[in-house]
């Protein structure tokens, strides 16, 4: 009994101290490292760092990736620039609390570089649910290196782009060579700025400007008007004395997005992870057209994508060379139609801009609009002014010196820049503008005159329309007022007098048609012949009847009292005989022969 108790107890232990051996850890203190085939896996399972060779390479990296994604996705890299060709890579805190990366040889490969700083208490390397490899103090908390601040191609939720103008670092993103080679490429993505200027962020191809995001204007970086709250991340920009930088974060955490530079395809790329997919799906990427080249139209140049070209001269400005500009070559760009006299200068206001490069830009955020005005006209070498901070009404000034380079036009959401004019070209602006007005009024005055006559003759047609119908249902009627000398009943008085011609008033039918008994409204009873469409009887016959008949009168004759002539109905109304015609008289009602 005693001993299989003994071996339950040792079964126990032993399975605890596997379990604790080989359960997942998200930290190493100076007395641990992490070597070839062991990881950290952050608290959450979120993020892994280990070893890897990417793609098809044989070299084996330091880095850090998605861990419950199927696709190996990696998000930073240690050693990009010196892989290690074996398995004997080793990584540990040495003594002077820096993190270092050894091959086979102890040869440091990569480190930290903390060096001679000042030694941590009891030195703690994390790895967060962020994806953020922290070496901190396991004392104070404070942090003496993270690898957000040191960023490679990718940027996730929580990463900041920009400068730390405290430490003085530089979080700047240089794409991948390859999908298997991960050292840094010539594409690269950061914010850049100078002191007292407007920033904005830049994607270079080696030293060459690529693409332009447009500095942020408050709400969003002024050459992307599509960008705006949405239901998968939020978004801020920093800008202060200590801090310069673009943050994103998630609004949903079961979302994972991520932003990453494509050397192979010249793009920063979005990309959100599809679960019930398994694959990374493109959600967004720039540059997005042919107008987000950089300074595709040169200087003072406007690209309007929906132009033939795509590039038109700012309003005041000519190609600075007619024969290039008419082959599509606006590398040389635009100078003014009329020069500059300072003081006597003015502005124009243009709308729906991408506003120009700030490499020579001021910034104030406190100064009104009035005041940048001001500044901007006192001072001869400023070209444009406009609010740095669009919110609200505006606020903050901010002005361009030089060349305007970038520029592109949006159907909507670009901003109000105001360029300096010589007075000459603002009365000339003046004036095209008149013209403009005065051939706008004119032909608004030609449209509504032409209008009104259409309008008139459809009127004037319909109304001739109206009464021929009406004198093709009354000439006849009124003819024989003047002509018949007989009165003339309407069509609706008679179809009341006769219910509508009930067949139960029907007293007979003739050659001419039936005939029908009614009474009047004043009680008169009267009896109806009804012209039958079958007779063949044409409108001037039975006018000439009308006239016959009225002309032979005579107390031994029914009475003719009226008649009607109305659309097709041609009828004759006549005195009724409650005690019917004489032929019954003389004949009987049963006559024998």
């Amino acid at each position: 009994m005693g001993t299989l108790s003994f071996i339950s107890i040792l079964t126990c232990l032993l399975f605890l101290f596997f379990r604790v051996s080989f359960a997942a850890v998200d930290s190493i203190t100076p007395s641990q490292s992490i070597s070839d085939g062991s990881t950290l896996v952050s608290k959450e399972g979120s993020f892994e760092l280990g070893f890897l060779s990417p793609g098809s390479s044989k070299n084996r990296y330091l880095g850090i990736w998605y861990k419950n994604i199927p696709v190996q996705t990696v998000v930073w890299v240690a050693n990009r620039l010196n892989p290690i060709n074996d398995s004997s890579g080793l990584l540990m805190i040495n003594r002077t609390s820096s993190l270092v990366l050894m091959s086979n040889n102890k040869s440091v490969v990569w480190s930290t570089g903390l060096g001679t700083q000042t030694q941590a208490n009891n030195p703690v390397l994390q790895l967060l649910d962020s994806g953020n490899l922290v070496l901190r103090d396991g004392n104070s908390g404070i942090s003496l290196w993270e690898s957000f601040d040191y960023p490679s191609d990718t940027l996730l939720p929580g990463m900041k782009m920009g400068w730390d103008l405290r430490k003085g670092i530089k979080r700047r993103f240089t794409a991948w060579k390859s999908p298997d080679d991960p050292s840094p490429g010539d594409f690269t993505y950061g914010i850049e700025m100078q002191p007292r200027s407007y920033p904005e962020a830049y994607i270079r191809k080696g030293n060459k400007k690529f693409y332009r995001t447009g500095p942020w204007n408050g709400l969003r970086y002024s050459g992307s008007p599509e960008l705006k709250p949405n239901p998968l991340y939020a978004f801020d920009f920093v800008s202060n004395d200590d801090e310069v930088y673009y943050i994103y974060s998630l609004r949903n955490n079961s979302l994972i997005t991520r932003i990453v530079l494509n050397q192979t395809s010249s793009s920063r790329e979005r990309y959100t992870w599809i679960e019930a997919e398994k694959v990374w799906r493109l959600y967004s990427s720039v540059p997005r057209d042919y107008c987000d080249n950089y300074g595709l139209c040169g200087a003072n140049g406007n690209c309007i994508l929906s132009g033939s070209p795509v590039c038109q001269c700012l309003e005041g400005f000519e190609p600075k060379s007619e024969e290039k500009w008419s082959l599509m070559d606006w590398s040389q760009g635009c100078v003014r139609n009329k020069p500059l006299s300072c003081h006597k200068d003015g502005f124009v206001k243009f709308v729906e801009l991408k506003l120009p490069d700030t490499t020579n830009s001021w910034a104030n955020k406190s100064m009104s609009l009035k005041e940048c005005r001001d500044k901007c006209l006192n001072n001869c070498s400023c070209m444009a002014y406009t609010n740095s901070d669009i919110r609200g009404e505006g606020s903050g000034c901010a002005l361009w010196f030089g060349d305007l380079v970038d520029i592109r036009q949006f159907p909507a959401g670009g901003q109000e820049l105001y360029i300096r004019m010589s007075a000459s070209e603002i009365e000339a602006k003046k004036g095209r503008r008149m013209k403009k007005a005065v051939i706008v009024a004119v032909s608004l005055a030609v449209a509504s005159g032409m209008l009104f006559i259409i309008g008139f003759y459809i009127c004037r047609s319909r109304t001739k329309l109206r009464e021929r119908n009406q004198v093709v249902g009354h000439q006849n009627n009124e003819g024989q007022n003047e002509d018949l000398e007989l009165p003339f009943l309407d069509l609706s008085t008679i179809a009341s007098a006769t219910d509508n011609f009930e067949i139960n008033n029907k007293l007979g039918e003739g050659g001419f048609g039936p005939v029908y008994k009614g009474i009047l409204k004043d009680g008169q009873e009267i009896a109806v012949k009804r012209l039958s469409t079958s007779s063949g009887q044409g409108l001037n016959e039975f006018k000439n009847e009308v006239r016959l008949i009225a002309k032979l009168q005579h107390r031994n004759l029914v009475k003719l009292l009226a008649c009607c002539i109305q659309e097709e109905e041609k009828m004759l109304v006549y005195e009724y005989m409650p005690n019917r015609s004489l032929d019954s008289f003389i004949f009987g009602l049963n006559p024998k022969t």
